[in-house]
């Protein structure tokens, strides 16, 4: 099989694709013909030598993926050989073919192409755990989106304001801030030049947001407890503003709140699976109607990866970019 192999950590050059045996499903597993895959920040974090694969992962970059089922090991009865699927991966997905646990893999939602299908599960799976399974977010509650015009971003935006939450978030320009109003934001912030805490103030008329979906970590903490509502909840996703920063109890405590750190890789395959359960009940059909689309700012080859990773960290893009296989 053809997979994408890092020399070393280090930038974007370190990637290559190269030869590889191929991966064969053991008992409850199923091999994919991989038509596509998707770049996720993880990836690049990966890449520099930050972010290991979890203990019996594959080495291969790639947390999602499109493509064929090729094989299917003992015990699986959900899947065969031929279905059109979909899949969240714990690594592998840069490469032509790649194990995964049965669970793991869900049906090609109604109305897309297979190649766009890659851009999925990731980010449905992270917003609908923890927008939804973890933080609980409600019709008619407000909900703040860091980095709105990101995979995770645009996703939330649009699942949100279809579940009836009314939704405000935060980017870097005139073009995404347009576009994420234009997915379904009530209300988009530039970050660069004004207070995301007052500005939630100003349009929550001080009560605050009831669920905040946060990227950022360190930086963004404190201010981020300060635009919470009265028993809101802060879920924790990404470190990009980095790990450590002083927590205000008091202020906390002050709106009986709570602040949630969580990763989808590293958990249990069994709770991974019920998470893919849960989005291919409540999210597909969202993707079916139309009510929620992704967003693909391009594909590119597999071979092209390393260009895709610089995309990517240019922060240029917007929504998901697809790796062809």
């Amino acid at each position: 099989m053809r997979a994408v192999i890092a020399d070393g950590a280090g930038g974007p050059d370190v990637l290559s694709v190269q030869d590889l045996p191929d991966v064969e499903p053991g008992p409850g597993e199923v091999a994919i013909a991989v038509a596509a895959t998707a770049v996720n920040r993880a990836d690049l974090l990966q890449r520099r030598g930050f972010y290991p694969p979890p203990p019996g992962a594959s080495d291969v970059i790639g947390l999602e993926c499109s493509g064929t089922v090729a094989a299917v090991g003992e015990g699986v009865e959900a899947w065969s050989v031929g279905d059109e699927v979909c899949a969240l991966l714990a690594g592998g997905g840069y490469a032509s073919r790649v194990v995964v646990p049965a669970g793991q893999v869900m049906p090609v939602p109604e109305g897309l192409d297979l190649v766009t299908a890659a851009a999925v599960p990731e980010v449905a799976c992270t917003v609908w755990s923890n927008v939804y399974m973890v933080a609980g977010l409600q019709p008619g509650e407000t909900l703040l989106v860091h980095g709105g015009a990101g995979g995770i971003g645009t996703f939330a935006i649009q699942l949100a304001a279809a579940r009836g939450a009314r939704v405000l978030t935060t980017s870097g320009t005139a073009e995404k801030l347009a576009y994420c109003r234009e997915l379904g934001a009530d209300v988009a912030i530039n970050y660069r030049d004004e207070d995301f805490v007052a500005a939630v103030e100003e349009h929550t008329e001080g009560a605050g947001a009831d669920v905040i979906l946060d990227n950022m970590g360190a930086k963004y903490l404190a201010r981020n407890v300060d635009a919470l509502a009265v028993e809101g909840r802060l879920v924790v996703i990404g470190m990009q503003g980095g790990t450590k920063a002083e927590l205000d109890l008091g202020a906390l405590l002050a709106k009986r709140g709570a602040v949630i750190a969580t990763s989808l890789r590293g958990r249990p395959v069994e709770g991974k699976a019920a998470i893919c359960a849960s989005v291919v009940e409540h999210v597909w059909p969202l993707l079916a109607d139309g009510s929620v689309k992704p967003v693909v700012h391009g594909s590119m080859p597999l071979e092209d990866v390393a260009r895709a990773h610089e995309l990517m960290e240019s922060g240029e893009h917007t929504g998901k970019i697809v790796l062809t296989v």
